[in-house]
């Protein structure tokens, strides 16, 4: 079966190492244009390193790009994180049509943060939807899905990492498996059972300090590593990261500790304990933070 693999970063180029251990025709290699000052997408150094033929349109709504696709003969296209827009008719150019990874349980959490927002609103379970795209966002035919736990002090890094990369890159061999054996489905999703979520950015990732302590938590888990939950200490940003709920008392922001490798503040219905913060420095552990910036018991954040 000709294969078109279309993706980037590092989950395209775990889906084509899969593919080539595989010994799979792939026939091309469709990535994101190059960023000037960046370093090479991994999956396009990937393709180079085993002589595949890379294209990088910066659109695919053009007549160019279909004729692009068709020039392929492909019978399948893999889409492995992809942020570009393809419209329907050169999804459907390939014999087969084209199949794309999404992690999140569809129709749930359509959009590009749909990792950050299960987490948020305290989920214990997410997972992993390879589907059929067409021209909505995220609501084309269903063809698989995975699920998974997501733990309670798991962060946005730890679900992904290790739970919805790994799975993710299996779940679209198994798809493909199916396209080669004529039984793949095609799932009408009811999009009334979920709904499109935005980007969760820096606006979201503010953390507000008269909320529950849990779900100040939940904000903190799911911005970690990005976008950053944050907050203001002495007008400046203060970017929060390895944390923990306590029970300490105080008004909302308020530092009810500051010592050893902890910073305690505040929050309805209990604390948030820190140990690893960003300011202007850098990333820093929580003791270095108070060792350079004078921290005490009574200060306020995010005022």
């Amino acid at each position: 079966m000709r294969i078109v693999v279309h993706g980037q970063q590092a989950f395209g180029e775990a889906v084509l190492q899969k593919l080539l251990d595989n010994k799979e025709d792939i026939v091309a290699v469709c990535t994101a244009p190059d960023k000037e000052g960046s370093p090479i997408d991994p999956l396009k150094q990937l393709a180079l390193d085993n002589n595949l033929p890379v294209h990088q349109p910066a659109s695919w709504k053009t007549p160019e790009a279909a004729e692009l696709m068709h020039s392929f003969e492909a019978d399948v296209c893999m889409m492995a994180y992809v942020l570009l827009f393809v419209p329907s008719e050169v999804l459907n150019i390939p014999k087969h049509g084209s199949f794309q990874y999404h992690p999140s349980l569809l129709p749930m959490h359509r959009g590009p943060s749909s990792i950050n927002w299960p987490i948020a609103t305290g989920a214990v379970k997410t997972g992993l939807t390879i589907f059929w795209p067409d021209d909505g966002l995220d609501e084309g035919p269903i063809l698989l899905q995975k699920t998974c736990d997501i733990g309670p002090d798991e962060t946005l890094g730890d679900v992904y990492f290790n739970k919805l990369f790994p799975m993710g890159v299996d779940a679209m061999i198994e798809s493909l498996d199916l396209v080669k054996q004529g039984t793949a489905p095609k799932v009408v999703q009811d999009l009334s059972q979920g709904s499109y979520e935005s980007w969760f950015g820096k606006n979201e990732a503010k953390l507000d300090w008269s909320q529950p302590a849990h779900q100040v938590y939940n904000v903190i888990r799911a911005a970690n590593p990005q976008p950053s939950a944050w907050t203001t200490h002495d007008g400046n940003i203060l970017k929060l990261f390895d944390s923990r709920v306590g029970n300490g008392k105080g008004e909302p922001g308020e530092v009810v500790k500051a010592s050893g490798n902890e910073i305690e503040i505040a929050a309805a219905e209990g604390s948030i304990i820190v140990s690893r913060v960003r300011a202007d420095a850098g990333k820093v552990s929580a003791e270095d933070y108070i060792a350079e910036t004078g921290l005490k018991a009574g200060a306020r954040l995010g005022t």
